[in-house]
């Protein structure tokens, strides 16, 4: 007993230093940096001093509409980006899965090649793609009598969503094509047999197996999409973007650090940002477990004893 102990710690200690020092240490840092401020004495001449403020800096960060805009527009973000991404993923894998799908090694790669280009440089791709006075796209669209701007204050956050899914939606489909892959075969084949068809099988048999994947996936987008940041940070400097300096939460917390020098008031927000990231974390993994719970309370359907066997007589 004592030589598993010793074997446990031995493997632990690694990852709770490494824990440690990126995640607890530096959230730890910005909640105590939260609690203060900088103010300069006099007109403005002298020099500066760090000052506690308590929860001043939080109570100034929700009182600010920006801030609070913010979540109204992540909240549009994810209600619009989740569901295409996990029903899009979904979908390409379920057809890479099918037994009608050719080239599926080819078809993996070209469509999961978005996801290792870097967000700077796909949120660039785009910027130019969405520019009327550079893209073919959108001078294409022009002359086929579609008019639409994508830096408009109705079109920044399809934009957004775009750039997103482009990103992410070949990386999330190997995740679900790699869980229908584990699917044991003899399932299908029984309900072929049983005379279900390629709709039914896919929907009625391989999505209820692999809703362990689809949650995992939802949490984890939920938890990304809070932290949207590059791709509107790019789109703000196209010509006319409705995207402001402090679109999403992160971008407020970024021109509070860099544009204005307030570290306090950065730190309080991007501290409530992590708490609301934490509590639908929490949220997603309860509703998932109760579900799971639910499932396995579920009792099976009691089947009828056989017939006894007559004897033969001789």
């Amino acid at each position: 007993m004592k030589a598993r102990t010793r074997a446990a710690t031995i493997l632990l200690t690694p990852f709770f230093l490494l824990f440690t020092a990126v995640m607890v240490v530096p959230i730890g840092y910005a909640v105590w940096l939260s609690l203060f401020t900088e103010k300069q004495s006099g007109l403005g001449f002298g020099g500066t001093e760090t000052v506690f403020t308590g929860l001043d800096n939080y109570t100034a960060a929700l009182g600010d509409r920006a801030f609070r805009e913010g979540f109204g527009v992540l909240l549009g973000y994810c209600l619009l980006y989740i569901p295409l991404l996990l029903a899009g993923a979904l979908g390409l894998a379920l057809l890479l899965d099918s037994a009608l799908a050719r080239a599926r090694r080819f078809f993996q790669l070209a469509l999961f090649l978005p996801h290792a280009v870097p967000g700077i440089i796909a949120a660039l791709i785009w910027v130019y793609l969405y520019t009327p006075q550079l893209s073919p796209v959108v001078q294409a669209m022009e002359a086929g009598g579609i008019g639409f701007d994508f830096f408009s204050p109705e079109g920044a956050l399809p934009s957004v969503v775009n750039i997103a899914l482009w990103e992410w939606l070949g990386y999330n489909m190997v995740i679900f094509y790699a869980a229908l892959q584990a699917i044991d075969r003899s399932v299908l084949e029984a309900a072929t047999v049983d005379g279900a068809g390629a709709w039914r099988i896919a929907f009625s048999v391989k999505v209820p197996l692999v809703k362990a994947s689809l949650a995992m996936v939802a949490l984890f987008t939920i938890i990304g999409s809070l932290q949207l940041f590059t791709e509107p940070l790019i789109l703000n400097k196209g010509t006319g973007s409705a995207v402001t300096s402090t679109w999403t939460p992160n971008m407020y917390a970024y021109t509070a650090a860099f544009d204005r020098n307030d570290y306090g008031l950065a730190a309080a927000a991007s501290v409530l940002l992590a708490l609301t990231a934490a509590l639908l974390s929490f949220a997603v993994t309860r509703m998932t477990g109760r579900r799971k719970a639910g499932t396995a309370r579920t009792p099976a359907p009691a089947r009828k004893p056989a017939p006894a066997r007559k004897e033969r007589t001789a």
